[in-house]
């Protein structure tokens, strides 16, 4: 009898053990919620950089889908939709805008109840990166509420040392800034960008092709915490996107010019070399002359 209490109580802590380590391993692993996402870090992206070292685009989507869902704001069901408009480059060379047309469409009865903010991501191609300075600068204006630069920000790289970036804009939704028909906000949001510089190719330039952006809009009740935040996605429905799709075409070397290129190189440093030469003996020469001149 002994010998089977002491079994009993044996399985017994052991089963206690074992459920205490599965919940600890699933607390490590299991999703964060969309409230302790926010309460750790300011942008959706500084997260997913925290988890992975370059943006792969399966591997963010991934992170979006497990990171983030579509709950209910209070006893409301908040079921906006979502518009890219028209995306457009403007400017010229290789400093250019990126601005994208944004609609916002939420039911008159929730507006007034909700404080609410579009959050727009731009899933940077290879090729073309924004400075996260002037993302500062334009926050500090007033442009955005929040603007940031993710991934490899470094300035000098080529495109073919550097990885893809993200830039996460933050736009509040104020009431006062309705559009007409009182139920939406139409938002025109501009992005600097600016392109690296690009590999040989054969024909003198790169095509840089921008996806639609990633739209969110977070909102939080009036006097409530963040673990009653909620927020929309553009991976669910309600969510409309611009097919049409924006092509940079960044000035790039030319493979079969190589040679020349090369030959007219040398030939210039030559010259460059030579030239310094000899200016340095006529200078050493005249400066022997006015000596013996003045002695």
């Amino acid at each position: 009898m002994e010998y089977q209490g002491f079994r009993v109580l044996l399985h017994l802590r052991l089963g206690i053990m074992l459920t205490l380590l599965a919940g600890i391993t699933y607390s490590k692993h299991a999703p964060a919620s969309f409230s302790e996402l926010f309460r750790r870090h300011k942008y959706i992206t500084e997260a997913y950089f925290q988890k992975h070292e370059t943006l792969i685009d399966r591997a963010f989507q991934d992170f979006i889908s497990s990171e983030l869902s579509h709950v209910f704001c209070g006893k409301q069901n908040f079921m906006p939709k979502l518009s890219v408009m028209q995306q457009q480059l403007i400017g010229e060379g290789s400093h250019r805008r990126l601005t994208s047309s944004v609609k916002i469409e939420i039911q008159p009865e929730v507006i007034s109840s909700l404080s609410c903010e579009a959050i727009v991501i731009e899933r940077l191609p290879s090729g073309v990166f924004a400075d996260p300075f002037e993302l500062e600068h334009l926050t500090g204006r007033g442009v955005f509420s929040g603007a940031s630069a993710f991934g490899d920000t470094d300035l000098e790289l080529p495109t073919v040392r550097a990885n893809r970036s993200v830039v996460e804009v933050h736009v509040d939704l104020i009431p006062n800034s309705l559009s007409g028909n009182k139920n939406s906000w139409e938002l025109n949001i501009e992005i600097p960008l600016h392109a690296r510089y690009a590999p040989l190719g054969k024909h003198g330039y790169t095509r840089v092709e921008f996806e639609s952006p990633d739209l969110f809009v977070h909102c939080v009740g009036e006097g409530d915490t963040l673990n009653q935040s909620c927020i929309f996605s553009s991976t669910d429905e309600g969510v409309r996107k611009s097919s049409h799709a924006i092509v940079w075409e960044v000035p790039s070397g030319i493979v079969k010019h190589t040679k020349i290129v090369s030959v007219l190189t040398f030939i210039a440093a030559v010259v460059g070399a030579l030239s310094v030469f000899m200016a340095c003996i006529f200078y050493s020469e005249v400066s022997v002359y006015n000596g013996t001149k003045q002695s």
